[in-house]
C-alpha cells in the first residue's frame, strides 16, 4: 500500500491512538513506530519479547542504536531518509537484526509510512520472528544431509515398492550388488528382474508382509559378476502409504564365517570327514527312517591296527598323513548312500542303511578291508596298515544310537582278538561279556572299603645261589558279589575308570609294610617289585606318595622296584619321562616288564635308565621247544648285561627252563616252578622254610 493512500486512510478514519490500541493487543508480532528522525515513538509488547528492550528503554531511541547491526546502520539511515524525503519505499524483506544482548534475530520485516494529524511522517515496522522457521528448516536440511550420509556409509540396498511388488524408488551406495541396472528395474515388478527361484521367494514374502505386523526376514543367493553372493532381505509394510520397504544386506562374509564354524562343529579338521557329533546325529536319523522303511542299518566300528606304534615311532606328522590317506581310501570303498565319519584318534565309523540281504554288511566289510591291502606311501616310506572292524546291525543288535555304537565297539575288540585285519559281528555272547564288565566296574567301587582286595607275593630267586632275593607284589580280588575276579579282568577296568590310582596306592602301602615285616622277621635285605600302570603316572602325587610310603614303612628306596610295561612308555607323554627321572633321583629301581612283547623295547632301553630287564613268560615258555625263542632270550640277556641291567625271567615252570637260563647267565627267576603267588603270612613261612632248606 502506498504511503499517500495509507495516510489518507488514517486521516479519514482513525488516529494514532486507535492504531496503537490495535497493535498493543497483538504480542505475537513486533510492531515499532519511528518519527522522521528515526526515533522510537511506539514499541509494543511483541517488540519487547523479540528484542528484549522494554517500552521505556526503547522510546526516544533511534532505530540504529537499538536493533540495527553496525554494518547496516548507514544503509538503514539512507533508506529511511529516501522514503521520508523522496518517497522511495523500503521493500519488505528477510533481514537479520539484533536484540538487547547483541544476538542475531532473523525476521521478516514489512514497513508502512503515513502522515499523522499533525502532518508528521511516521514509519511503522512489522517484524515477524523467523528463528523457529529457520531452525525447522535447518533441522530438515540436517536430517536430509544425515540421511544422505547414512545412505552413503551403508552398503545395504533400499527398495520402495508398491503392494504388487513394483519398484517405485531405490538407493544403493554401490551398484555392484544390483542384479540388473536401475533403468531395468525401476517401475517394474521386482520378481520380473530376478531369477525365477529368487522371484518366488520375494513373491511369497510380499504376500506375507501385507498381512503381517513388523518386519519379515529371509535369505537368498544370487550369482553376480564378482561371484556367488548371499543376501539377507528385511521387508516391512507401510500401511499408511500402502507401500513396502525392503532393505537388502550382503551377508556373504557372515555366511562364509558361519560355514567355517559349521564345518568345525560338524566335521573333523584333519580328514574333513563328519566328526563324532555329526556321524551319530545321522545315525539317529537313520534309526528314525528305518522304523518307517523296516530296513536294517549296519554300524561299522573301525580301528586302525597298530597305528599308535607307527605314530609313536615315526612321529605325529606321518601319523596325520596316514590318517588322511586312510580316510580317502575308506571314502572310496563305501557306497554313495553310506556315511563315513571319524570318531577320534584312529577310530572311524561307517553307517549303512537300506540293507535287505544279511550278506550286505559282509560285502561292505570285505571292501573296507580290501582297500587297505595295498601299502601306504608316506614321505617315501612304504607302510602296511590293516583294519579291525566291529559290526552291529539294527534292530537285532540295538534300537538306539548308544546301543549300536557300544555293540559295534565290542565287536571290534573281538575282531582284534581274532588276530586283527578282520571283521566281527556283534553276538549275544559279547553282550554277556559287556554285562560282566559293567558288573565288575560296579562292584569295584567300594571294594577297597569292603576289604575285598588282598596283595599276594611271588618269590624271585637268584639263579646262581638259589636264594630268595625278593618278591613281586600281585593284587587279588575276592568280590562278595561276584567271587574271585582275575587281574586280567579287573585291572583294565580299573585303569579305564581311574580307580587304579587308589588301588595302586593300596598295593604300594601293603607291599612296603610287608617288606618291612619280612626283613625284620628274617634279618635279611630283600627287594619288592610293584607294577605301575599308565594311569598312575598321570597322578601328580605319585612321587610324593612313593617317598612318603617309603618313609612310613622305614624302607630304603633301593629296595623298591617299580615294574613299568612298554604300554606306559608308548604314550610318549612328557610327564612319564619326568616321573621316571624323579623316581631315579629318589633311588627307586626301575624294571622294564614284559620285555620283547612290544614294538620299540630296545629304543626304550636306550632312552630310559632302567635297572632291571624282565623277560616275558611267552619267551621263557618256548626256550625248551624252539631255537628261535632260546636265541631271543639269549640276545636279550646279552643286551641287558651290556647295558649294566640285571635280568629277571618270569614264568619258569619246569627244570629244563631253569637249566637253560643258568646256561644263558640269567640273573633272577620267578614262576610256578618255585611257588605260586601267596598271601603275606604264607609267603613269610615259605621264605623261612626255603631258607632253612637252602642253608642245609
Amino acid at each position: 500500500m502506498r504511503s499517500v493512500e495509507i495516510s489518507n486512510l488514517f486521516n479519514q478514519n482513525t488516529t494514532n491512538d486507535t492504531l496503537h490500541q490495535l497493535f498493543d493487543a497483538v504480542d505475537a508480532i513486533s510492531v515499532q513506530g519511528y518519527d522522521e528522525e528515526r526515533r522510537v515513538i511506539y514499541w509494543n509488547a511483541g517488540s519487547e519479547k523479540l528484542y528484549g528492550f522494554s517500552k521505556e528503554e526503547a522510546l526516544g531511541e533511534k532505530i540504529e542504536k537499538l536493533i540495527i547491526p553496525t554494518p547496516m546502520s548507514e544503509f538503514v539511515i539512507a533508506a529511511h531518509n529516501d522514503w521520508v524525503k523522496k518517497d522511495i519505499e523500503i521493500p519488505a524483506s528477510e533481514i537479520i537484526l539484533r536484540d538487547k544482548d547483541g544476538h542475531d534475530v532473523n525476521v521478516f520485516s514489512s514497513h508502512v509510512m503515513f502522515t499523522n494529524q499533525f502532518n508528521k511522517r511516521q514509519m511503522y515496522c512489522v517484524d515477524i520472528n523467523l528463528t523457529d522457521v529457520r531452525n525447522a528448516e535447518a533441522q530438515v536440511v540436517f536430517k536430509e544431509h544425515m540421511l544422505e550420509t547414512i545412505f552413503e556409509a551403508t552398503p545395504d540396498l533400499f527398495f520402495l515398492m508398491e503392494r504388487n511388488g513394483s519398484i517405485i524408488d531405490y538407493y544403493a551406495s554401490n551398484h555392484k550388488n544390483l542384479f540388473v541396472s536401475p533403468n531395468e528395474f525401476v517401475g517394474k515388478s521386482i520378481s520380473e528382474t530376478l531369477p525365477a527361484n529368487v522371484s518366488k521367494i520375494f513373491d511369497r514374502y510380499i504376500k506375507k508382509v501385507t498381512q503381517h505386523t513388523g518386519a519379515l526376514t529371509f535369505e537368498y543367493e544370487l550369482t553376480l559378476p564378482h561371484g556367488l553372493t548371499y543376501f539377507e532381505a528385511r521387508m516391512s509394510y507401510l500401511p499408511q502409504y500402502e507401500q513396502i520397504l525392503t532393505i537388502v544386506r550382503d551377508i556373504t562374509e557372515q555366511h562364509k564365517s558361519s560355514e567355517v564354524i559349521r564345518r568345525h562343529a560338524y566335521y573333523d579338521t584333519l580328514t574333513l570327514l563328519p566328526n563324532r557329533f555329526l556321524a551319530l546325529d545321522r545315525l539317529s536319523q537313520m534309526i528314525i527312517d528305518s522304523e518307517k522303511s523296516h530296513k536294517n542299518i549296519a554300524v561299522f566300528f573301525l580301528d586302525l591296527d597298530d597305528f599308535k606304534k607307527v605314530n609313536d615311532s615315526l612321529g605325529h606328522e606321518v601319523g596325520d598323513k596316514l590318517l588322511i590317506e586312510a580316510a580317502l581310501r575308506l571314502t572310496r570303498a563305501i557306497r554313495k548312500e553310506d556315511t563315513i565319519g571319524r570318531l577320534g584318534g584312529d577310530e572311524f565309523i561307517v553307517l549303512s542303511q537300506g540293507l535287505n540281504d544279511e550278506n550286505d554288511p559282509r560285502t561292505i566289510a570285505d571292501n573296507l578291508l580290501k582297500v587297505f591291502r595295498e601299502p601306504f606311501q608316506i614321505d617315501g616310506r612304504e607302510l602296511i596298515l590293516t583294519l579291525s572292524i566291529g559290526i552291529a546291525v539294527s534292530p537285532e543288535n540295538g534300537y538306539t544310537v548308544s546301543d549300536l555304537l557300544r555293540n559295534a565297539d565290542t565287536a571290534m575288540y573281538q575282531a582284534k582278538s581274532l588276530g586283527r585285519n578282520a571283521y566281527s559281528f556283534f553276538t549275544k555272547e559279547m553282550n554277556i561279556a559287556m554285562i560282566r564288565r559293567f558288573e565288575i566296574e560296579e562292584q569295584m567301587h567300594g571294594a577297597l572299603e569292603r576289604d575285598e582286595f588282598e596283595v599276594y607275593y611271588q618269590p624271585q630267586l637268584d639263579v646262581k645261589t638259589n636264594k630268595v632275593i625278593g618278591a613281586e607284589a600281585l593284587l587279588r580280588w575276592h568280590s562278595a558279589a561276584l567271587g574271585n575276579i582275575t587281574p586280567d579282568e579287573f585291572i583294565p577296568i580299573a585303569e579305564h575308570t581311574g580307580l587304579i590310582v587308589v588301588i595302586g596306592q593300596y598295593v604300594v602301602k601293603q607291599a612296603l609294610n610287608f617288606l618291612h615285616q619280612w626283613q625284620t622277621s628274617e634279618g635279611e635285605q630283600y627287594t619288592i617289585a610293584v607294577n605301575l600302570s599308565p594311569r598312575q603316572f598321570r597322578d601328580k602325587n605319585l612321587i610324593p606318595f612313593i617317598k612318603e610310603s617309603l618313609d612310613e614303612a622305614n624302607i630304603e628306596a633301593g629296595r623298591l622296584e617299580l615294574e613299568i610295561t612298554e604300554g606306559v612308555l608308548m604314550t610318549g607323554q612328557s610327564y612319564i619321562s619326568d616321573a621316571l627321572l624323579e623316581l631315579q633321583r629318589l633311588g627307586v629301581k626301575l624294571s622294564m616288564d614284559d620285555f620283547g612283547t612290544g614294538y620299540s623295547s630296545l629304543s626304550y632301553l636306550r632312552q630310559y635308565d632302567f635297572d632291571v630287564l624282565k623277560i616275558d613268560r611267552s619267551f621263557i615258555n618256548g626256550i625248551t621247544q624252539n631255537k628261535e625263542d632260546r636265541d631271543l632270550v639269549k640276545a636279550s640277556i646279552a643286551i641287558a648285561h651290556s647295558l649294566g641291567l640285571d635280568v629277571v625271567a618270569e614264568g619258569v615252570e619246569i627244570t629244563e627252563q631253569l637249566t637253560i637260563l643258568k646256561e644263558l647267565n640269567c640273573d633272577y627267576v620267578q614262576g610256578y616252578y618255585f611257588s605260586k603267588p601267596m598271601p603275606a603270612g604264607q609267603f613269610i613261612d615259605f621264605s623261612s622254610h626255603y631258607k632253612e632248606i637252602n642253608e642245609a
